[in-house]
């Protein structure tokens, strides 16, 4: 008889115990934290964001032209906010970063950062801020103020000629005839009241830099003036040469000597330019090639801020006839063609 097999039970097994129980539990602790922290920054950041302003109302402020943080600078320096570091966040967070409209705003309740934020998105101004920009010419200027879209459009659907009546400007062309500068005009005001109080201006700062032209100065008139301080305007990088430039233009025109000045051709060259002035544009004749005609251009080609106003009818006492850009955005000036020519080399050639 064979012998009965027997098995025995196995014995039950213990679970392993988990390694690293302790760093286990201990990230779970700190992915709490770290979560009940982020619920109290979003908590705090919204309660930032939505509480009133500290203002004392009615207050009013204005905006100026410009990025996001330029915005924000100048609400703090006004002190509308007390942080611009978080205006810009918050701007930036809604996306109306690049919104933010230009001009004088009042508030009267009440208001927070993302309700103030909403507001200068929208626009909602007591008046509305314009920039002519300095060198701009007239066709840059027209073309700005048709992308305007809260001003009332009448100077935009009126032709030059028109406008020159309307404006009563007793000039051949609307080229140079609008100061650079910001002007505020009330809400549902038009682009044409802009070029109004534009034109105003530059004629009392025309006047008085007239007014206090040197008495040796080679120009005849105020327009004379004007057109001298736009090319001045466009070949100066630097304020401190401003004078200079005009002192070489004028000892210039004095000896009948040509001006030779880019800007000028540019200028007469309209949409063909391209970027880069080639030979042949210097020796084709316009009204505007200062290479091939003398004397000045028929009319400004810009519009000169008063510090080119100022040069023009009040230029550097010097003998310098020639100067070249040194490529720093300042000019070095000449007083003979072999020492320009040197200057060309050094500046420009890198010989």
């Amino acid at each position: 008889m064979a012998a009965r097999k027997t098995t025995s039970k196995p014995t039950p097994r213990r679970p392993a115990k988990r390694s690293g129980g302790g760093f286990g539990r201990f990230l779970h602790r700190l992915f709490t934290v770290l979560l009940l922290l982020a619920l109290l920054g979003a908590g705090a950041g919204y309660y930032y964001a939505t509480r009133p302003l500290d203002l004392t109302l009615p207050t009013r402020f204005t905006v100026g032209p410009g990025s996001v943080r330029a915005t924000a600078a100048q609400l703090s320096q006004q002190g509308v906010i007390d942080s611009a570091l978080a205006f810009r966040l918050l701007a930036r967070l809604t996306g109306q970063d690049t919104r933010l409209k230009a001009g004088v705003y009042d508030l009267t309740q009440p208001t927070s950062m993302v309700e103030l934020i909403g507001k200068l998105a929208r626009g909602e101004a007591s008046q509305i801020a314009f920039t002519v920009i300095e060198g701009w010419n007239w066709r840059e200027l027209r073309a700005a103020l048709a992308r305007q879209q809260t001003l009332k459009p009448e100077a935009t659907l009126m032709s030059d000629a028109e406008l020159l009546l309307e404006l009563g400007i007793d000039a051949p062309s609307l080229e140079g005839q609008f100061f650079p500068d910001t002007y505020f005009v009330a809400v549902g005001g038009s682009d044409l009241q802009v070029l109004a109080r534009a034109h105003q201006r530059l004629q009392t700062k025309l006047d008085a830099a007239w007014a206090a032209r040197d008495p040796a100065t080679p120009l005849k008139n105020p327009y004379e003036a004007l057109t001298l301080a736009s090319i001045v305007e466009k070949e100066t990088g630097t304020e401190a040469d401003r004078a200079m430039v005009a002192g070489v233009f004028a000892n210039r025109l004095r000896i009948g000597m040509r001006l030779q000045t880019d800007p000028s051709v540019i200028y007469g060259m309209g949409e063909h330019y391209a970027g880069n002035i080639r030979k042949r544009d210097l020796q084709t004749d316009t009204p505007y090639n200062t290479y091939t005609r003398a004397g000045l251009p028929p009319t400004p080609i810009a519009m000169p801020g008063e510090a080119a106003l100022l040069a023009a009818t009040r230029p550097a006492q010097t003998k310098a006839l020639y100067f070249v850009a040194r490529g720093d955005g300042s000019s070095h000036f000449s007083e003979s063609l072999d020492a320009h020519n040197d200057a060309v080399n050094r500046y420009i050639r890198k010989r």
